[in-house]
């Protein structure tokens, strides 16, 4: 049983930020005067990796590419763009709308809960 994929959006690297900078801690003159070390944002989703630890510009900004997509941050934001893409967004919104005008809304007035039935009596003060 195979499932086809479909490409739902794609990530380029037009959507990120790659900052090259030179690293910290110990490793000599080549560590201080190179700027080898990537940090990788992803602005829609606040995603950031970093890498530091090899030599290469390009294994550097590979790693913190790899980072920033395993990111928590990233991770939501990949299932909220997929919800988006296949119209799951959409329907949920609606639920929740439809589930919001079913709400019981109650305030406590004299140490009694009274009820609210419209939008005025909440302005009423």
């Amino acid at each position: 049983m195979s499932t086809k994929k479909e490409k739902l959006f794609s990530v380029t690297k037009k959507d990120l930020i790659l900052d090259y900078f030179s690293g910290t801690g110990a490793g000599g003159q080549h560590r201080n005067k190179c700027q080898n070390s990537c940090r990788c944002k992803h602005p829609a989703s606040g995603a950031i990796g970093v890498c530091q630890e090899g030599r290469s510009k390009a294994q550097n900004t590979r790693v913190a590419f790899r980072r920033m997509v395993n990111s928590d941050e990233f991770q939501r934001w990949v299932r909220i763009e997929a919800s988006r893409a296949t119209g799951e967004l959409e329907d949920i919104k609606k639920k929740v709308e439809t589930e919001a005008e079913k709400a019981r809304v109650e305030i406590r007035e004299n140490g009694k809960w009274t009820k609210i039935e419209s939008d005025e009596e909440l302005n009423d003060d």
